[in-house]
């Protein structure tokens, strides 16, 4: 009679399955050109906007946006003109800016934010330069640590959307320009 003897190390019943794998990073399309972005960020409140930036980063590293230039300007307000000035260089394919607007100082947060905004449109309109905005104004802001907790993690969450937003539409682009040359879009 055959007997087959067991190792009592590797006795079956003490084996640990393999470990499942976590879900692998998900797979982001490669442009066919390498793109360059401005980042255009407001210092006012600069550790909460920082958030956006850091986040935004992080995403677009993710997705093949790998040449970032960051230029910081004093306010929101700011942040057009030099959008403009950085969309005509024609060295960037794509701007994105970021800001906080509360209330205070000699304008209405309302109004520099529906400028800004405005303004930053404008921009993208007159030289096709994209232009994206992670310009926020809440109703209110306290200077409170609540606050800044809810509001560091609300603009990391923006970094994030403004950089899948600021891919995508370059990925478009580009597809529709290579149609465009091709004569299959007039």
């Amino acid at each position: 009679m055959n007997q087959m003897l067991q190792d009592p190390q590797t006795e079956t019943s003490h084996i640990q399955p393999p470990p499942v794998p976590a879900d692998p990073a998900p797979s982001h399309p490669r442009f066919a050109k390498p793109q360059r972005v401005a980042f255009v960020q407001a210092c006012w409140h600069r550790d909460v906007v920082a958030e956006a930036r850091i986040a935004f980063m992080k995403e677009a590293e993710a997705r093949h946006l790998t040449h970032v230039d960051v230029f910081e300007v004093p306010g929101s307000f700011e942040i057009p003109l030099h959008a403009q000035v950085l969309a005509k260089t024609r060295r960037y394919t794509a701007i994105v800016a970021a800001g906080l607007v509360v209330d205070g100082g000699i304008y209405r947060h309302e109004f520099v934010a529906d400028t800004v905004i405005k303004a930053l449109m404008d921009v993208q309109l007159r030289t096709e330069v994209p232009v994206f905005s992670a310009v926020l104004t809440p109703q209110q802001f306290h200077e409170t640590e609540v606050h800044y907790d809810f509001f560091r993690k609300h603009f990391a969450i923006k970094g994030v959307e403004v950089a899948t937003a600021c891919a995508e539409t370059l990925h478009g682009l580009e597809r529709l320009r290579g149609q465009v040359a091709a004569g299959i879009v007039w």
